[in-house]
């Protein structure tokens, strides 16, 4: 049987790094304060890289950290101190999109490189150029289909990342100016405001107008019931979008990927039974319509959102975190959203199945009785049996 690809999750913070992790990722991907292009994600502090590494390598998983911006000179000269910095705190790998930054980094330190999607990578020859200047992993472009991913793994022997899951660009692999006219605000390099999404009104030559539509949205990537032809394909990396989406997300996307993924390295093959338990799963994160994108076949209007088809957005939020199980007696949860007496929620664990909990109560720490959470604060909830420490808390909104 091939090998499974390893699970890429997005890590905007290092809370979601952490998430991600216990929920099933093998390696994540995250930014520094400067040089990535999600300069509104909550950016990684040199003291939060060391962390966050140190807590993935203790875990056995990876970090890749991204210097994927469209740089000039002026960013080139701030470069060398942080790429020192991450080869001291034994950064995994840098995945980069500018050819003088690859140059860059291979001349300034040992970092291993990978080739961002943004450099639109598509064909072997592409490949073989990047290969030659070090480059050991191609993020391909999202144009890319499973069976031409295959051809360029075969052709190349370059280690093989693709996208599985989660919002699509436009522009050819995200190479895009929309917000630096509609914004004033430089999308490769890290200013993107997802222009693409707002609606908008045409006006024709013939006076005919079109109000409020959606040309330019895409729907979102799910790859999960192709999974097997990722398989298929020896695709070394399957990449989850959304370093700018919430912990649920981050946790959500890792544990569905990640389980699917080991039940079909125990068993060979996917049980329909199975689909639809992790299909349910990613309905309860945001998202827009599905779509297989270019997976399989090119991207035509069908992947473009309809305005017809409201977005799915999510039914769920997070209420809280399990911070402790107290055997017998409580659990008690970081709140980071309130709830009331009465109310029912889902403990998501990082391992097995959903918990149902019903509110019959809630204490503060001292014990005194409360009828409503408060965010930020720790509070007691009626015990269940399991081992829960860093699940997830969510309900219904």
């Amino acid at each position: 049987m091939n090998k499974v690809p390893e699970v890429l999750a997005p890590a905007g913070s290092l809370e979601k790094l952490k998430v991600a992790i216990d929920y099933g990722a093998n390696a994540v991907y995250l930014a520094g304060q400067q040089f990535g292009l999600r300069s509104a994600a909550e950016n990684f502090t040199y003291d939060e890289l060391k962390e966050g590494v140190e807590y993935a390598h203790d875990r056995s998983a990876l970090v890749y950290v991204v210097l994927n911006g469209f740089l000039h000179d002026e960013d080139i000269e701030k470069l060398n101190d942080f790429i020192q910095y991450l080869e001291q705190i034994k950064v995994d790998a840098v995945i980069v999109s500018d050819l003088g930054v690859v140059k860059f980094v291979s001349d300034n330190s040992n970092l291993e490189v990978h080739l961002s999607t943004q450099a639109s990578c598509l064909n072997s020859y592409n490949a073989k150029f990047w290969k030659k200047l070090g480059v050991t992993r191609v993020v391909l472009g999202r144009e890319a289909t499973l069976s031409e991913a295959k051809q360029i793994k075969e052709k190349t022997g370059l280690e093989i990342e693709m996208f599985v899951h989660g919002s699509m660009c436009m522009a050819y692999s995200g190479n895009c100016v929309i917000s630096n006219f509609t914004q004033g605000r430089d999308s490769n390099r890290g200013g993107c405001a997802h222009s693409c999404r707002f609606e908008y009104s045409l006006k024709f030559e013939d006076n005919i107008e079109a109000k409020n539509r959606y040309f330019m949205s895409s729907k979102d990537l799910n790859g999960l019931r192709v999974l097997e032809q990722f398989v298929e394909a020896g695709i070394d990396s399957i990449k989850i979008e959304g370093r700018m989406k919430s912990e649920l997300y981050a946790g959500t996307t890792s544990k569905v990927y990640s389980e699917a993924l080991n039940f079909y390295k125990e068993n060979g093959s996917f049980l329909s039974n199975d689909l639809l338990k992790w299909e349910e799963e990613l309905s309860k994160i945001v998202h827009r319509d599905y779509s297989e994108a270019s997976l399989i076949n090119k991207a035509d209007k069908s992947s473009i959102f309809d305005e017809r088809e409201h977005s799915k957005e999510s039914e769920y939020k997070v209420v809280g975190k399990i911070v402790e199980s107290i055997k017998d007696q409580a659990i008690v949860i970081h709140v980071k959203n309130a709830f009331n007496i009465g109310d029912q929620v889902e403990i998501f664990p990082p391992k097995g199945e959903k918990l149902i909990l019903n509110i019959d109560w809630i204490k503060q720490v001292d014990n005194p009785l409360l009828d409503r959470s408060k965010p930020s604060t720790l509070v007691k909830l009626p015990f269940l049996e399991g081992e829960l420490e860093n699940s997830l808390v969510r309900m219904k909104s």
